[in-house]
């Protein structure tokens, strides 16, 4: 291995996923994409092993890493396909996240994939923003398997607008579709390119130099944890469908290079939509694990290879079709990511920050009737604090990474208006390193509609960690009237609608 020829290709091939993020962004229609940056890109082998991601959205890359191998699997690839899909069962995570896979061929020969994920506004649910308080998957908008919407580079319209019939504001999604598109075509350009330069030999003995490296890195990761069995269960708090206090139970068995993670214990999967595909649930993993390691570790298939799943089947973390998922993405997620750094915990103390706001605070809302529009968007929260430092206020964590849509954006866009956007001051928990604090976002109506949240952590706080207080749980209210933490309502002109989202536990006991 030649250390400086191997910097020199993991840059190379992590600037082809950065520039395809580019392209997607300044291509695309909706505020949801163009400005919350609701999308991840990433580059594959021919076998569908991860090479390259962006700094993007962990739930997005991690479970792509994850199912990418079963859908290059499944289909005799040809030069120019283009594949979408959107299903949690094969490989996806929750309907609005639209995946657009394309093979790269150099001189006839297959050297790999590059993919682009996006959250879609509108995918054609019942309600608008197409994350509803749902009980089937078949509720929570258009189900695409694996579907080609293009070949020979060429992209048939008329298939993609068959797809997306449905879709409330046509003009956004078909954009969105489109820029999709144009950021593969960028990265098979430029893979292609960087397969030339180094020539198709050189260029596999590259990608597995690397898998290589990541795989050393991952293991001197796992060598620092003390080997034994590390236990923690937190719980989601209700599925918005009656069911109440449901356990995610995880037993890290750490041991001869590798982690097991047995998540035996976690409750079954629920008639709400807070259950996860498989998929969903190694993101998780992956993402918590990736935290230990260095910042230069590459994002390849070799960096998640001492990680074992046990997840039992028909569980909340690896649910069964058609179980409805629009929240397991986003909240049980979360809810993972808390559990395995609480288990951590034991392992490593004082490596492991307190929990975060553990949850998205998802907002759907929009109209069906004269002007349809849908719109999308998470609320930032508080971070946990640390051992060394206090949690930052008012930011994404864990399994998001998008920003917030501008005020000016949002109020130019849609009939809404911003009444108060601020920190919420003091529900950070209070610790040696206090937690961040939460959000406060008020919204306005200016026409009738309807909303939905999907939200955690409106009863059981973020847990402090070492003697820190825990944060201040976060709260829903419409007109000022309290709200539970999975709702739909239906809404007049004039009507105020505000989020207080949660802020992060304390670490360390201040003496």
């Amino acid at each position: 291995m030649n250390p400086i020829e191997l910097s020199i290709f993991a840059r190379r091939i992590d600037a082809v996923c950065d520039e395809m993020g580019a392209q997607l962004r300044f291509a695309a229609f909706s505020p949801n994409i163009r400005d919350r940056l609701d999308f991840s890109c990433a580059v594959f082998d021919p076998q569908g092993g991860l090479c390259a991601q962006a700094a993007h959205i962990p739930v997005h890359l991690g479970s792509m890493a994850f199912a990418m191998q079963q859908i290059v699997a499944a289909r005799n690839w040809r030069p120019g396909d283009f594949i979408t899909l959107n299903d949690p069962y094969l490989g996806g995570t929750h309907l609005p996240d639209v995946t657009v896979v394309s093979a790269v061929f150099v001189q006839g020969q297959l050297m790999g994939f590059v993919a682009n994920r996006a959250h879609h506004a509108d995918i054609g649910a019942e309600t608008p923003g197409s994350m509803p308080v749902s009980t089937s998957l078949y509720q929570e908008g258009v189900v695409i398997p694996p579907t080609c919407i293009g070949r020979d580079g060429e992209i048939d319209q008329q298939v993609i607008a068959e797809l997306f019939r449905d879709a409330r504001n046509p003009r956004d999604t078909l954009g969105d579709i489109a820029a999709q598109c144009s950021a593969n075509l960028l990265g098979i350009r430029r893979l292609k390119e960087l397969v030339e330069n180094f020539g198709r030999s050189r260029y596999l003995d590259l990608l597995g130099e690397l898998n290589d490296y990541g795989r050393q890195i991952a293991q001197s990761t796992v060598a620092r944890i003390p080997e034994g069995t590390y236990a923690f269960t937190d719980y989601m708090e209700d599925d918005g469908q009656g069911s109440t206090d449901l356990a995610v139970s995880v037993a890290l068995q750490v041991g001869d290079g590798q982690v097991e993670l047995d998540f035996a214990g976690t409750a079954s999967q629920v008639t709400g939509n807070i259950n996860c595909p498989l998929s969903v649930t190694a993101a998780a993993v992956f993402y918590v694990f990736r935290c230990l390691m260095p910042k230069e570790t590459p994002a390849c298939a070799g960096s998640f290879s001492p990680f074992r799943l046990r997840v039992p089947e028909g569980s909340l973390l690896n649910a069964n079709r058609p179980a409805a998922v629009a929240a397991g993405n986003v909240e049980t997620s979360s809810r993972i990511v808390d559990a395995v750094l609480g288990a951590l915990s034991e392992a490593l103390p004082g490596e492991v920050p307190a929990c975060s706001q553990g949850t998205m605070n998802n907002l759907a809302l929009g109209n069906s009737t004269g002007r349809a529009w849908g719109y999308y968007e998470t609320v930032a929260g508080g971070m946990g604090g640390s051992r060394h430092v206090p949690g930052l206020s008012a930011v994404q964590t864990h399994m998001t990474n998008t920003q917030n849509t501008p005020v000016e954006v949002l109020e130019i866009s849609y009939p809404l208006r911003v009444r108060r956007y601020a920190i919420r001051e003091g529900s950070g928990g209070f610790g040696l390193h206090s937690g961040g604090d939460g959000l406060i976002r008020e919204l306005e109506f200016l026409d009738s509609a309807t909303f939905t949240i999907l939200s955690e952590r409106r009863i059981r706080p973020p847990w402090g960690l070492n003697g820190g207080q825990a944060g201040k749980a976060g709260a829903n209210f419409l007109n000022g009237e309290r709200l539970p933490g999975k709702v739909r309502r239906d809404v007049r002109a004039g009507e105020c609608l505000r989020i207080e989202s949660p802020g992060g536990g304390g670490w360390g006991q201040v003496t």
